[in-house]
């Protein structure tokens, strides 16, 4: 194998099979037009600085601008015999300036910091990607859920019959816990955010570089100062993939649930064809494969977040070759996420409620019973353990007698029989399930109004992010738009 760039020290070439063990070109492909702007950008400063001639950072800021036209017009090919992305960059400059031009402009700089910079450009805005995906999936369930308010669905706990619930106050549970999933995202944008450029190696270098025109025309929010901490660290990743093992969590349950649901043993719900798949063997089947995909993908971000955990756990401070795996973990499990969001959107918007069923399942198994023995509290003056136990006799006297609280006037008599006069209109009003959710006004409960009292809350908290994001893209487009100027000013 011909010894290449960065063998002067070396005897000989490399065993066969090295480079492409060690090649990353396939993992940072993905973040080549980061790696561009990263480099004009850190050409622009050595010429402001004098460390490099203006002339001559002219010349090189254009071939770095026709590598970014060729790439995104498909003529720059990156070669895996390059080792990586950023000498592939490089060797691109080098062929168009000639070496003595093209090779400044790795001065001040190493790949160490490089590659940190890249990746940290290329996650701030998938990150964003993600957070917009999460607001369409809430806007969705919220929309459902300002129809559904009086919607009623049977609540489970353990997978049982629980308590009445709204359809609206199941859509707006899950749009809570995504609303946490966009705060924790944030907190990690706020520590991706940061410069790294010019921590170079390990040590800073004694270059009269200028971070702070870097951070500038990057767009980042501030500097990742201490520059051995700066090339050591992953916990912005160990923290992006954190936040995305627990969002995937939310969506796994989600997904869960439309599964349950659509089976024919609840049949709450019916997904769409466009969001089912069938069987090669039996034609009546229809499969929620995107909710179980969604489900089976999260262990695979799971497992993400573990392995750059342990792969962190033993390394010593700086810089080591085990931390070239962990883009490939980031890239993967943010193209999962976000498909998962954008296609669980899409199966929500077509799902069909079955009312009919939600109302037949809810008004059976006793689901008002703790209204009965909340009644018993408040209008009978009995304790509430004592009144649990009557209402839980009353329920196994109807179960033995193959019956339910239907039955308003057999369990009108058991009542009467445990010392309990109720009468049969007072006790139909306790039982009614549309009834029972009326009276669940506490703060979080499901009472129409209340479940349209979070759904505004909701909506003007979509309204806040929707505007914080709005400003991080403009930041970021601003940045963009001033690296573009200082090139033409050069």
């Amino acid at each position: 194998m011909k010894s290449g760039k960065l063998r002067s020290r070396f005897e000989g070439d490399l065993a066969e099979g090295v480079k492409e063990f060690i090649s990353s070109v396939g993992i940072d492909k993905e973040v080549i037009l980061e790696d561009i702007w990263g480099s004009e950008a850190h050409v622009i400063m050595l010429a402001e600085q004098g460390v490099v001639e203006r002339s001559d950072a002219r010349k090189i800021l254009g071939a770095l601008e026709r590598a970014k036209s060729d790439f995104i017009e498909g003529r720059f090919e990156l070669d895996p015999g390059l080792e990586d992305v950023h000498m592939n960059v490089e060797d691109y400059v080098m062929k168009d300036v000639g070496e003595d031009l093209g090779g400044r402009i790795h001065t001040a700089r190493s790949r160490n910091d490089q590659v940190l910079t890249d990746t940290r450009l290329h996650l701030r805005e998938s990150i964003i990607e993600i957070e917009e995906s999460i607001i369409k999936l809430q806007k969705t369930l919220l929309k459902l859920a300002e129809k559904s308010t009086e919607r009623i669905m049977p609540g489970y706990t353990h997978t049982q019959h629980a308590q009445p619930i709204s359809l609206g106050f199941w859509a707006t549970a899950h749009v809570s816990m995504l609303t946490r999933d966009l705060k924790r995202l944030k907190n990690a944008y706020i520590h991706v955010n940061k410069n790294p450029l010019g921590a170079c190696a390990l040590s800073g270098t004694s270059f009269p570089i200028n971070r702070e025109l870097t951070t500038k025309l990057l767009g980042f929010d501030g500097i990742e100062e201490h520059s051995l901490d700066a090339i050591s660290s992953r916990d912005f990743i160990v923290e992006t993939l954190s936040a995305l093992s627990i969002l995937m969590s939310n969506l796994s349950r989600l997904s869960e649930e439309l599964i349950l649901f659509s089976t024919k043993e609840f049949g709450l719900i019916e997904l769409s064809d466009e969001f089912s798949t069938g069987s090669s063997i039996m034609p009546q089947k229809k499969n929620p494969d995107v909710a179980e995909l969604v489900r089976g993908m999260t262990g695979l971000v799971y497992g993400s977040l573990m392995q750059i955990l342990v792969t962190l756990k033993a390394l010593p401070l700086g810089y080591s070759r085990d931390l070239q795996e962990d883009r490939a973990l980031l890239w993967d499990s943010l193209r999962r996420v976000n498909s998962s969001l954008l296609l669980l959107d899409g199966t929500i918007n077509k799902v069909r409620f079955n009312e009919k069923r939600m109302s037949e399942l809810v008004s059976k198994n006793f689901s008002t019973a703790t209204e009965l023995a909340n009644f018993l509290v408040s209008e009978k003056g009995i304790p509430f353990r004592k009144s649990h136990e009557i209402v839980g006799t009353v329920v196994k006297e109807l179960i033995r007698r193959k019956r339910d609280f239907s039955d308003t006037g057999y369990s009108r008599d058991i009542l009467r029989k445990l010392g309990v006069d109720i009468s049969t209109r007072e006790l139909r009003d306790i039982l009614d399930p549309k009834k029972a959710i009326e009276r669940s006004k506490s703060l979080g409960g499901t009472s129409p109004k209340e479940v349209e009292r979070m759904i505004k809350k909701f909506r003007r908290e979509v309204d806040k992010r929707e505007r914080d994001i709005k400003e991080r893209k403009e930041k970021i487009e601003s940045a963009k738009k001033l690296t573009e100027k200082m090139i033409r000013e050069l």
